[in-house]
């Protein structure tokens, strides 16, 4: 992905160098990173229960002054690209498909953790896009994650991540998070996992409609790069994320779809590139 030197987003919020940690956490059993993994890609926060273990353990929760490393940096400069690229393509498709003006979310990029609205943010709730105050909350820690445990390594692979939790926030600004959110309130969990299943895929086909924009009309793309993404799909699909923590995939459970349904929708809005392609609340077979 063609990224370094190119305009960088203003919609960045950086608390990084405000950090609050909450101490050394260790777990027996399925380890942390488990814990994380599956907190993160099945919908639990279970900060709590990291809280609780660090006290356990002689942690302790702090916040100060952060120093950043040239990582860190390199990932923040990174992000800020991404959020503009789909600044622009966003903008590009609800005028052309909408005629309508598309209104960018802000980025909370964070060390540890912070506080949003909705719930949090920290290494258990992965990154997110809270609705109440329009923001998507990353540490960009994750991308280590995503590559060293989860196998989807690559900046492309990366940049799907940001795409993803912006595609939330355009599902906000069409109406549709809100009204499903809605619907999964009145339903039962079984129901309103399955509901959650299809606001994650149409996330993963508006991800594709970026992808998408980015090769044909900002020519960022190189050789590789949609082969990250839709790897990186692949590997946090719900069957794949509970078969790899020792678990029997059980999809009455899952909140994301399973691998072969993230990578179909990731490739269905990659190959159509339009918004009306992407209605998984109408789609019979997902």
């Amino acid at each position: 992905m063609r990224w370094q030197g190119r305009r960088q987003s203003d919609n960045i919020e950086d608390r990084r160098r405000m950090a609050r940690r909450a101490g050394p956490v260790r777990a027996g059993g399925l380890g942390i990173f488990a814990i994380v993994v599956i907190a993160y890609f099945l919908g639990v926060d279970v900060t709590p229960v990291l809280d609780e273990l660090s006290r356990q353990q002689g942690g302790g929760g702090t916040t100060g002054s952060a120093e950043l490393t040239e990582a860190d940096l390199q990932a923040g400069e990174f992000v800020a690209v991404t959020l503009a690229d789909t600044e622009e393509i966003w903008g590009r498709v609800f005028r052309a498909e909408l005629g309508e003006t598309y209104v960018p979310p802000v980025l909370v990029l964070f060390k540890g953790m912070t506080q949003s609205p909705c719930a949090t943010a920290s290494a258990a709730t992965g990154p997110f896009y809270c609705p109440v105050d329009r923001k998507i909350y990353l540490d960009t820690e994750f991308f280590v994650t995503l590559s060293r445990q989860l196998g989807a390594g690559g900046d492309f692979a990366a940049a799907y991540v940001v795409a993803h939790e912006v595609a939330h926030h355009v599902q906000d600004e069409l109406g549709i998070l809100s009204q499903a959110n809605a619907a999964r309130q009145r339903a039962s969990q079984t129901e309103a996992n399955a509901i959650s299943v299809r606001i994650e895929l149409q996330a993963d086909c508006l991800s594709g409609i970026w992808a998408h924009q980015a090769e044909a009309v900002l020519g960022t793309i190189e050789p590789g790069d949609l082969k990250e993404a839709l790897n990186a799909a692949r590997q946090i699909g719900d069957d794949t994320l509970q078969r790899n923590a020792g678990r029997q995939p059980m999809p009455h459970t899952f909140t994301h779809g399973t691998s072969d349904q993230r990578e179909r929708w990731f490739a269905r809005g990659y190959e159509t590139g339009r918004i009306a392609e992407c209605d998984t609340f109408a789609a019979t077979r997902l």
